[in-house]
């Protein structure tokens, strides 16, 4: 893993652009003021990952949330007697928001498959723009229970993408 180049480099204000533009697009900041994506695209930081190193691991609280740029990974779980693969991620995709919001043990492992490139905004940070912009984190926390409804909606309406027993399972929204 390496770590995007320094506030003196002049490909910060591109790579500042870029990532305005990209908090703009992730459903889980919809609905900030341009100040606030502003502030979010000025505190992350680009990272860079090779095939086969984890962005995160199960049973850690790293407290940080991923946009993949470019390449592939895959989430896994470990079991004493295996680790089996749940789902695969590509470029364009945002995870971790729930580890923005407070603490939070990893149930899962993300693993690169191959090179990675993406954007890690840690919670320390996003807690800090948080107190800069109290009027957030109502519009955070909706954005994320209507990304869990989505989600159990999908599991529960798609029966090539769930299984009965894990239909059996769903009631997360009922939290």
């Amino acid at each position: 893993m390496s770590s995007s180049p320094g506030n003196n480099d002049p490909a910060m204000s591109c790579e500042f652009k870029e990532n305005l533009k990209i908090f703009r697009e992730i459903p889980f900041f919809a609905g900030l003021s341009l100040e606030a994506h502003k502030v979010f695209a000025y505190l992350c930081r680009r990272e860079t990952y090779q095939a086969g190193d984890y962005l995160f691991r199960q049973g850690d609280d790293d407290g940080q949330a991923f946009y993949i740029l470019s390449g592939s990974a895959k989430i896994t779980r470990q079991t004493d007697t295996a680790t089996t693969d749940i789902a695969q991620c590509e470029a364009g995709e945002f995870l971790g928001s729930m580890a923005l919001m407070g603490t939070q043990r990893r149930l899962f492992s993300l693993q690169a498959k191959t090179d990675i490139r993406s954007l890690v905004l840690a919670r320390e940070k996003f807690s800090r723009a948080m107190q800069q912009f109290p009027e957030l984190m109502p519009k955070a926390i909706a954005s994320l229970i209507q990304r869990v409804c989505l989600w159990e909606e999908r599991l529960l309406t798609d029966p090539a993408q769930s299984c009965d027993q894990c239909r059996t399972k769903a009631g997360v929204s009922l939290l």
